[in-house]
């Protein structure tokens, strides 16, 4: 009796990680995850941007001068422009949209 119950507790913790260890990933993993999901589509998955249809790229030279904050507000509330905003994101997922895009910036 006391055998099953041991093995029904690892068992169950088993499962428990099972299920919980997908979502445990690194802050650039989730960024990079954001991004793909929310950004790429528009931005490309480099961020290098459509210049024909003026979506702007997050690599150049002038979209590295912006500050955090500048691009927080423009992933939350479109920025200057207020044309495009990625609606439904937390605040730290933006913030890990930012972190990912300093990351490309870098390459």
């Amino acid at each position: 009796m006391r055998t099953t119950k041991l093995a029904m507790l690892v068992l169950t913790i088993a499962v428990a990680l099972f299920i919980l260890i997908p979502n445990l990933s690194w802050a650039a993993d989730d960024g990079a995850i954001i991004f793909k999901a929310k950004c790429a589509a528009c931005h490309g998955a480099d961020a290098t941007g459509k210049p024909a249809a003026k979506i702007p790229s997050l690599v150049s030279d002038e979209a590295k001068k912006l500050s955090d904050a500048d691009l927080t507000d423009a992933i939350a509330n479109g920025g200057k422009n207020k044309k495009a905003t990625q609606k439904g994101l937390t605040p730290d997922q933006i913030k890990l949209v930012v972190g990912y895009i300093r990351e490309l910036q870098k390459k």
